[in-house]
């Protein structure tokens, strides 16, 4: 039952992940810092790190390497957008997408298609836990969940960089058009359970499925309802997502229609958004679990119907 495998999803692990990516031992996750005595950099060391948890799941990794460069910082912008184009003659390095499949067994074409990004504000010293460890950690919940499931269609798990420049999740959303892959829903999870400090202090459980496109409503509406469906304690709101953008709207321009994005508030209200002060003493473990067990919920609801039909009836 659907009910027992929510219930797999640790609070414990999730907590583990959370600090080990933005506390201790990785302060940040990005290309342009290195920790004292490393060799190689605290965003390659994130990928080790989710590597090494992902395998030990039971999964073969696939790594494709890109190069990128570091925002550059313009404090003249607005708060919580300093990020500014690098120049061309700025250093670039090597980031890596890393890639996961948990086969199904019965329609392994087709494809639920979760995406993080892995790493934090290249322009600025932020540990970056809501923006978006929470969204890596929550999808190796997910993983090490789905791994003990029988599946129809495959999962794959995408784990990309997205406070860099390019976007990496382009390339793997474009690499999957050109294969013709056979995607029937892209969740895309960053920045669960960030929302207002108001919210935060009266202890509310937040979730936010926005969608841009027609069909992606429909699984929106869909993944909200599974809240009231599993009696996951959430309060859910579906929201239209204007701007084609982040790392679902990658997706949508490669032809993905069926796109959401999954997150803690809408307009974001997280204070410290972008600013050093997003660590993880501020994330609400809760939150994030039954943000998981939400998600989770919609994985398994969708391997469960014909998806056809269920969009139609979601319309």
């Amino acid at each position: 039952m659907i009910k027992d495998i929510l219930q797999r999803v640790s609070a414990d692990r999730i907590r583990h992940d959370l600090f080990y990516l933005c506390r201790d031992p990785l302060p940040f996750r990005k290309v342009n810092y290195t920790r004292p005595g490393q060799s190689m950099n605290s965003l390659a060391e994130a990928d080790a790190f989710i590597r090494g948890q992902i395998e030990a799941a039971g999964y073969a990794v696939t790594t494709t390497t890109y190069r990128v460069q570091p925002f550059r910082c313009d404090r003249t912008k607005p708060l919580h957008h300093w990020y500014s184009t690098p120049a061309p003659s700025d250093p670039s390095f090597d980031a890596t997408n890393l890639e996961a499949t948990r086969r199904g067994c019965e329609r392994p074409e087709e494809i639920i298609q979760l995406i993080a990004h892995k790493d934090s504000m290249s322009w600025i010293d932020s540990p970056g836990a809501h923006d978006n460890a929470v969204g890596t950690v929550a999808n190796l919940e997910l993983a090490r969940v789905l791994a003990t499931c029988d599946l129809r269609r495959s999962v794959r798990l995408l784990f990309c960089n997205e406070e860099h420049t390019p976007w990496t999740s382009r390339f793997a959303a474009e690499a999957a058009a050109a294969r013709g892959d056979h995607i029937v829903a892209v969740l895309n999870v960053d920045s669960l359970d960030g929302k207002s400090e108001e919210d935060m202090a009266a202890g509310k459980m937040t979730h936010v499925v926005g969608y841009s496109t027609d069909e992606g409503r429909a699984l929106a509406e869909f993944v909200a309802a599974g809240a009231a469906r599993h009696k996951i304690g959430l309060d859910v709101r579906v929201i239209f997502k204007q701007h084609v953008n982040d790392d679902d709207g990658m997706f949508i321009n490669a032809g993905f229609r069926t796109t959401v994005m999954n997150l803690g508030s809408w307009p974001y209200a997280d204070s410290e958004y972008h600013l050093p002060g997003d660590v993880p003493e501020r994330v609400n473990i809760a939150n994030v679990v039954r943000s998981t067990q939400l998600l989770l919920a919609a994985i398994l609801d969708i391997d469960a119907n014909d998806t056809d039909n269920l969009w139609k009836r979601m319309s």
